[in-house]
């Protein structure tokens, strides 16, 4: 038993240690005086001011924020009613095709997702001249796509899990199918809508593949920022906005953690 336990915590060790012993170094070397961000040379916050000066880093993050944003919340609304269709709709006719429709972006690999929309917008600029440029409009559309998917599976579980007899209460109390959907039902799977919101905003936030396919010039997010920063040597400011986003991820889970233990607490 003594071997046994030694063997899971030494499993534990390990697998922590590999998680978060590269973010600890990144953590590290943002305070780095070098001008090198492998090379230490001296404990200084010079590359937080320079990170805040440099224009063209805050305005990928923004750009990245704000598409991650419209995209997660136009993938909350779209996926919920997916959800309903699939949960509350029963065998309709073209179900099958619907739901493989609906799970098809997760499987898809993302380079065959960013050429197609690639290709559809170019077609579409073609016939109808729009888009005018391929930007914020084009990658919000594409990040939409493949992250409702994500939500329609949460929703979907939550709704299959959820009892439909509070549902059917309320429509014998003459509510009506559109008002008990608004008063019953969507506060219920508002957990799953504000977990498929989190999880869309992340993959935005974190896409590089279809967003460099579908993006233009000037419309430049973050991660793309990153990796061609990556190709000649990445600069300490790098570090220092990593860390930033860390410490931010970071305080977003301990919030969340304390806000679950409050609730869980017996009044």
């Amino acid at each position: 038993m003594r071997r046994r336990s030694r063997f899971i915590l030494s499993a534990l060790a390990f697998g922590y240690a590999f998680l978060y012993i590269p973010l600890i170094s990144v953590v590290i070397y943002s305070f780095n005086d070098s001008s090198l961000s492998a090379v230490w040379g001296g404990f200084s916050t010079r590359w937080y001011s320079e990170l805040f000066r440099n224009t063209q880093v805050l305005d990928a993050l923004f750009l990245s924020v704000k598409i991650a944003v419209t995209s997660a919340t136009l993938a909350t609304i779209l996926g919920t009613m997916a959800g309903l269709a699939l949960a509350r709709f029963g065998r309709f006719k073209g179900r099958t095709f619907f739901s493989g429709m609906i799970s098809s972006p997760m499987v898809m690999p993302e380079v065959i997702t960013g050429l197609s929309l690639l290709l559809l917008f170019v077609t579409l600029q073609q016939l109808t001249g729009w888009p005018g440029q391929r930007g914020f409009s084009t990658i919000t559309i594409a990040h939409t796509t493949f992250s409702m998917a994500y939500v329609a599976i949460i929703v979907q579980s939550r709704l299959v899990a959820m009892d439909e007899s509070l549902e059917e209460a309320a429509m014998d109390l003459g509510g009506r199918p559109l008002r008990v959907v608004f008063d019953i039902t969507l506060p219920l799977i508002a957990p799953a809508m504000i977990a498929g919101w989190l999880l869309a905003f992340t993959l935005s936030l974190d896409d590089l593949v279809i967003a460099s396919f579908v993006s233009g010039p000037g419309s430049t997010t973050l991660p793309m920022l990153i990796f061609s920063k990556v190709k000649l040597g990445v600069s300490p400011d790098i570090n220092a906005l990593a860390s930033i986003i860390i410490a931010a991820v970071s305080l977003g889970v301990v919030v969340a953690w304390i806000a679950m233990r409050r609730n869980a607490k017996p009044s």
